[in-house]
């Protein structure tokens, strides 16, 4: 039905991803999404309804102490997940209610896989220390979820207040960099810098505080960037993995271990977003006169 190639889909991959989809999972759903691509007409809203339909299932799984069909269906799960994105990119068949339904599926399926496993387990055992875990998954989930555009609001109100005392004449560092992704930031902002000064902007760094604290971090940047990896190294992705699909396959005892260490690992990770966002708000000039209130 088409004549794509496998190296069409893979310049659909995003820029950069989370470790766990470009190392474990990419590798696969590339070629299946070459498969759906050239022999079926399913659309990016049919995969993300079978991803949840799989997932539904691997919470059965769960359910019955079938934890190792569990952990594969939700491998699966999240594989058919990230080849709806693929499709729609290579086909342009994406809708705007597939962003809801794709977020949405996440976490119905995150859900329903928690309490799957709490529930099958605590009516096995009688652990309550595996329902608990299984309530600490979907919370830190949630938490996760609404952290994010949180920040992202934080972030937009410290570059207003920025915009509102330079008078709009400056440079981000951070924009250089999304231009420049693999070049350190010294190197790229230096470069950019006489451009910038030539047209009389100021180039404002407002990652400098957290540049100064820890010195090594660009240089892993680059090398993540270089490898197609982001930054944050454990986000939900790797959480939902540990939980879901690494824990099950050590057997019960391991599941709880495992939740609270992804866990507390994923917690942070984002208490350390919530640092950098506080470091750059700080680094926001307060000599020139502030134009207007900006509510954070």
């Amino acid at each position: 039905m088409g004549g794509f190639t496998l190296d069409d889909i893979l310049a659909t991959r995003k820029p950069r991803d989370s470790w766990w989809t470009v190392f474990m999972v990419d590798p696969l759903a590339c070629r299946l999404a070459l498969l759906v691509a050239n022999h079926t007409s399913i659309t990016p809203n049919g995969l993300t309804r079978l991803s949840m339909l799989i997932g539904f299932a691997s919470a059965a799984a769960f359910t019955e102490g079938m934890l190792v069909a569990g952990a594969v269906l939700f491998y699966l799960s999240f594989t058919v997940d990230c080849m709806d994105g693929k499709i729609a990119r290579l086909k342009g068949t994406g809708t705007p209610f597939g962003l809801w339904l794709d977020y949405v599926g996440d976490r119905v399926r995150v859900v329903c896989c928690a309490f799957g496993w709490g529930f099958g387990e605590y009516t096995r055992t009688g652990d309550t220390d595996v329902v608990l875990a299984a309530v600490g998954v979907v919370v830190l989930d949630l938490f996760r979820y609404i952290n994010g555009p949180q920040l992202k609001r934080v972030k937009d109100a410290t570059r207003a207040l920025l915009y509102a005392r330079l008078d709009g004449q400056y440079v981000l560092a951070e924009s250089v960099l999304r231009s420049r992704p693999r070049s350190e930031l010294e190197q790229a902002a230096a470069e950019f810098g006489e451009v910038a000064t030539d047209e009389g902007a100021t180039v404002v760094d407002l990652q400098k505080a957290f540049h100064a604290r820890f010195p090594w971090y660009d240089r892993f940047r680059v090398f993540l960037v270089r490898h197609r990896v982001r930054t944050h190294v454990v986000s939900g992705i790797e959480f939902h993995a540990a939980v879901f699909v690494v824990g099950p396959l050590f057997g019960p005892r391991a599941m709880v271990p495992v939740s609270v260490v992804a866990g507390a690992l994923l917690l942070a990770f984002e208490m350390s977003l919530v640092y950098r966002v506080w470091l750059a708000a700080r680094q926001v000039p307060s000599t020139a006169a502030e134009k207007q209130k900006i509510l954070v």
